[in-house]
């Protein structure tokens, strides 16, 4: 029977300093060198695949400026991260005991939207079509490097995990600080740091000196890492949130700064849970953030999706 399986998930956000007509042939040039490098990265089978996305922020916005802020995306080429898959033979000593926590029910329950949509995308899909996510029927467990948080931001992080879980129905536990940098190749098991179990998810505030791959434009990147026993279903374990410090300590100077960052959080954590880029620009998963109005009903729609994941007592 194969073995294990570590796939890493993780889309970022930036800004750029250019102007958005440059940003945008840069873009076009990203999106084809990134679909080369995901069709070889398929080929190839690299069980450690990372899907990157750069959002860059329009010019010709000032503080105090009420119109919103365009940030548009493009993929780009991906990196490796996360562990290696285990041995074939089924060795798991690079894995935690299984089913730590798990219950045999869901923890919560989703917050049912409003207005059905169908404007959502999801990062990854088993085999019978469902959505990639989190088990419901076990805690999600966070950790917060706040060390260079800006003042007033640590709030905007919690607001946002309150509305995450409102619409998908996970329960999230504050693990309380850590001092664990973030890293492109973060192991999602890490035993001498945090015990017998999967690492919890990080939320890490940082530079882009500690944080290389925060460097040039780009203002923060998200994703999680799900876990296979070969061809069966997948689930992710874990996950981590970079944010650039600087970046939105002068967003949160300016007006609405503490909106646009908190979409800005949304977001990411919407693509930590396992949302995709959308082409509705009405939604917040829209590779452009205008209006700092929240989650829209496509993005309810693909969280609540999201939410009803299988539970998994065998990871």
């Amino acid at each position: 029977m194969d073995g294990p399986e570590f796939r890493d998930r993780r889309p970022r956000h930036s800004r750029g300093a250019t102007a958005l007509r440059v940003a945008r042939n840069l873009a076009a040039a990203a999106v084809i060198a990134g679909g080369a490098f995901l069709t070889a990265g398929l080929v190839y089978g690299d069980p450690r695949f990372t899907g990157l996305f750069e959002v860059s922020r329009g010019t010709g916005h000032e503080a105090g400026d009420n119109a919103g802020r365009a940030l548009p995306v493009a993929p780009r080429s991906g990196q490796a991260s996360g562990q290696p898959a285990v041995p074939a033979d089924g060795d798991r000593t690079d894995t935690p005991p299984p089913g730590l926590e798990e219950q045999d029910q869901p923890l919560g329950t989703p917050r049912k939207p409003e207005t059905a949509s169908t404007s959502y995308k999801f990062l990854a899909t088993n085999d019978d079509g469902t959505p990639v996510g989190y088990s419901p029927c076990r805690p999600l467990h966070y950790v917060i490097n706040a060390a260079l948080a800006p003042q007033g931001a640590e709030r905007l992080v919690e607001d946002s995990i309150r509305t995450i879980s409102e619409a998908t129905g996970i329960r999230f536990i504050n693990d309380g600080p850590t001092s664990e940098a973030p890293s492109p190749t973060r192991a999602p098991y890490q035993k001498d740091l945090y015990g017998d179990r999967w690492a919890p998810l990080l939320i890490a505030w940082t530079t882009p000196e500690l944080a290389p791959q925060l460097k040039g434009p780009v203002i923060g990147t998200g994703g999680s890492t799900h876990f296979s026993f070969g061809d069966g279903p997948k689930s992710f374990v874990t996950g981590s949130l970079e944010l650039d410090a600087p970046q939105i300590a002068e967003d949160l100077d300016r007006s609405e700064g503490a909106a646009y960052a908190t979409a800005v959080i949304l977001h990411e954590l919407g693509h930590v849970m396992g949302l995709e880029h959308v082409d509705d620009p009405a939604q917040l998963m829209y590779p452009e953030i205008g209006a700092p109005d929240g989650l829209a009903d496509g993005d309810l729609n693909g969280l609540y999706q999201l939410g009803h994941a299988q539970c998994r007592k065998d990871l």
